[in-house]
C-alpha cells in the first residue's frame, strides 16, 4: 500500500485542491472527479465520523487533512490517537477523530484511485465551541457618584452574545453588551452583576461585586421619656458604607461608655445609649454623631422626665373633688336629680 511515488502525487494534489479553496459544486472531466460533500458541524469533545464511498474498482485509497495524510488504505500514517479506522471495503471507506477540537477544523480529502480514474471527496469539518468567559472585571468598592465599566470577554463558537443583569437589589436588565458602564453610580446600583455569555451550544455565567461607599444617613432622633430611677434608652440607626462609628454627646460634652452609668452599645447601624437609674441630672439633650471616611450626620434627642401618678390620685379618678365642700355637692346633685325626675312624669301625662 505504501507506495511512495503514488503518495507523494497523491498527497500533492490534495495540498493543491485545498489551497485553490474546496469547489462548491461536483465537478467532472476526462481525467478525474471531485466531489464535495455537505459541511459537518459538530460540538467541540464530540466524534466525527469521515465517510469516503469506494465503487468499482479501488486500487488505492486515503483520507488526508490539509497536507498530511491520516489513513492510507488500512494504514495509519497519523500519530494522533484520536484518529482511527472504521470500515474500509468495496462500499465505503470511513475514519472517526474523537473528542474534536479547534484544531480539527478545515478542509479534508478522501482520495480514491481506481481502475479508470483517480477521485476525490472533499468536505471541511466546522467545530462548535461552548462559550467560556476568560476576562471578566474583578469585585470592585468605589464612592458614590464614580463612574464604573465593568468587562466580560468570552471564547466560544459561533461568537457568544452577553446579557449582564444586576442581581440584587433590584434585578433589573442592565446591558446586552460585553462592556457595562455605569456613569455616576448611586448606592442603589451596589450588589451582585451576573454577566452571562450565550451562544447556540450553551452558556457560561459568572458574577462580579460592586460595593458602593457613602457618608451616613442618620435616622431622626425620637425623644424619650423615662420615670426617675427607671431604665430608659436612646437608640441612633445610621445607614452607611462603610459602617459608621458613633459618638455620643450631652450637650457640648462628649460621652464614654461607662459615664455615670450610662452605656454606649454599638452593633452595625444601630447605637444605643443606656441610662440604668436615670437621675435628675441625666433629663436634657443629647446628640448622636454617626461618621466614617466619607462623612457624618448627627441627630438629637431629649430625655425627658414622666411623674407616675399617686396612688390616692389612681382611686379618685380624674374627677374626683379633692376640697371639704364634698358632702354638700353631693346633696345638691340629688336634689338636682329629683327635681329634673318630677319634670319628666309630668310631661309624659300628655
Amino acid at each position: 500500500m505504501k507506495n511512495p511515488m503514488f503518495w507523494v502525487l497523491l498527497t500533492g494534489m490534495a495540498i493543491l485542491l485545498i489551497h485553490q479553496g474546496l469547489p462548491v459544486h461536483s465537478q467532472g472531466d476526462s481525467q478525474t472527479d471531485n466531489k464535495v460533500m455537505d459541511n459537518i458541524t459538530v460540538r467541540q469533545g464530540e466524534t466525527v465520523f469521515l465517510r469516503c464511498p469506494q465503487g468499482d474498482i479501488v486500487t488505492h485509497t486515503a483520507w488526508l487533512n490539509r497536507s498530511s495524510i491520516l489513513y492510507a488504505g488500512e494504514d495509519k500514517w497519523s500519530v494522533d490517537p484520536r484518529v482511527s479506522l472504521v470500515t474500509l471495503n468495496q462500499e465505503e471507506f470511513t475514519i472517526k477523530i474523537e473528542d474534536v477540537d479547534m484544531t480539527d477544523e478545515g478542509p479534508y480529502i478522501c482520495a480514491v484511485q481506481t481502475s479508470r480514474r483517480p477521485r476525490t471527496t472533499s468536505v471541511h469539518i466546522l467545530i462548535q465551541v461552548p462559550p467560556t468567559i476568560i476576562n471578566l472585571s474583578k469585585g470592585i468598592v468605589v464612592n458614590e457618584g464614580s463612574n464604573v465599566t465593568l468587562m466580560c470577554q468570552a471564547s466560544g463558537k459561533p461568537e457568544p452574545s452577553f446579557t449582564w443583569k444586576l442581581l440584587s437589589p433590584s434585578g433589573d436588565l442592565a446591558s446586552e453588551d460585553e462592556y457595562l458602564d455605569i456613569p455616576s453610580i448611586s448606592r442603589q446600583r451596589a450588589g451582585t452583576y451576573e454577566c452571562t455569555a450565550v451562544n447556540d451550544i450553551a452558556t457560561d455565567v459568572q458574577t462580579v461585586e460592586i460595593t458602593v461607599n457613602y457618608a451616613p444617613s442618620v435616622s431622626e432622633g425620637r425623644d424619650v421619656g423615662v420615670t426617675l430611677g427607671q431604665r430608659g434608652v436612646l437608640e441612633c440607626e445610621a445607614d452607611a458604607v462603610p459602617e459608621a462609628d458613633f459618638e455620643w454627646y450631652r450637650d457640648d460634652r462628649r460621652i464614654f461608655n461607662g459615664f455615670d452609668g450610662m452605656e454606649i452599645e454599638d452593633a452595625g447601624q444601630l447605637s444605643k445609649l443606656t441610662f440604668f437609674n436615670v437621675s435628675e441630672a441625666d433629663y436634657g439633650n443629647y446628640t448622636c454623631i454617626a461618621i466614617n471616611k466619607l462623612g457624618s450626620s448627627n441627630t438629637s434627642f431629649v430625655l425627658y422626665e414622666v411623674i407616675e401618678p399617686t396612688s390616692s390620685t389612681l382611686l379618685q379618678g380624674p374627677g374626683a373633688v379633692q376640697d371639704g365642700n364634698s358632702g354638700s355637692m353631693g346633696t345638691h346633685v340629688h336634689t338636682y336629680t329629683c327635681l329634673l325626675l318630677a319634670i319628666l312624669q309630668f310631661l309624659l301625662r300628655f
